[in-house]
């Protein structure tokens, strides 16, 4: 059951992407997009096979609602605040590939580097889930769950290599649908995303024991030696 939960929460997701490139757009054909759907779509699939199978915990945290009683106030606003501005910049992309045309279209060497960047961000999301089980889509204090500090893999490097993976995987998102503008417009859902790490980090400091001095020890969020 946790496999098919998974499942319709994907195909959910792929609906959803359909709906926010493709209505924008106003046409079906999109070879980039309906490209990106079906790979999207296989990716997806088999990761959540993978996750059911070697870390079904990690599958469940993510499978939460993305709202809680115990998630504090700033990240409920922050939450809507992902949602709405991810939704917006989806949007955007195909308003500027068949309407505005801000840019010049990237070439097709630059789209299948964006199409790579992409797929190795969502893998980073996915190797990141199997080494932590208690990565929530939401901020909250997980003593429910027994969470423990994870600070091995990928953890030992920076403190957020699940962002690292999604920003990855937008950066490279626009690239491949052949919009330089959607990489301009990316600080739209970056700035929320720098939010909801510093509302992550209050909240594991003040909850999880070690986190603190695990901050000392691993200095930086996303970038090593930068930030």
């Amino acid at each position: 059951m946790l496999m098919v939960r998974g499942l319709i929460g994907g195909l959910f997701q792929v609906a959803l992407f359909a709906a926010l490139l493709l209505i924008p757009a106003g046409t079906w054909h999109w070879p980039r997009a309906i490209q990106f759907l079906v790979a999207y779509s296989v990716v997806m699939s088999v990761s959540v096979v993978t996750l059911a199978r070697v870390a079904p915990a990690s599958l469940e945290a993510r499978l939460q609602p993305p709202f809680a009683k115990t998630q504090p106030v700033a990240d409920r606003v922050i939450t809507i605040l992902i949602i709405l501005s991810f939704a917006v910049w989806l949007a955007f992309i195909p308003l500027d590939v068949f309407h505005l045309h801000l840019l010049p279209t990237p070439s097709l060497g630059m789209s299948v580097f964006g199409a790579v960047l992409a797929l190795a961000g969502y893998g980073l999301l996915i190797a990141t889930l199997i080494q932590n089980a208690f990565a929530l889509p939401i901020v909250r204090e997980q003593s429910d769950r027994g969470h423990v500090l994870v600070d091995t893999g990928f953890y030992a490097h920076v403190r957020h290599p699940f962002y690292v993976g999604f920003i990855a995987f937008l950066a490279g998102l626009p690239l491949w649908l052949e919009s330089y503008a959607g990489v301009l417009a990316l600080p739209i859902v970056l700035i929320v995303l720098v939010a909801r790490i510093f509302v992550e980090e209050k909240t594991l400091r003040d909850t999880l024991p070690g986190y603190a001095e695990y901050m000392t020890r691993v200095r930086y969020r996303l970038i090593p030696l930068i930030w």
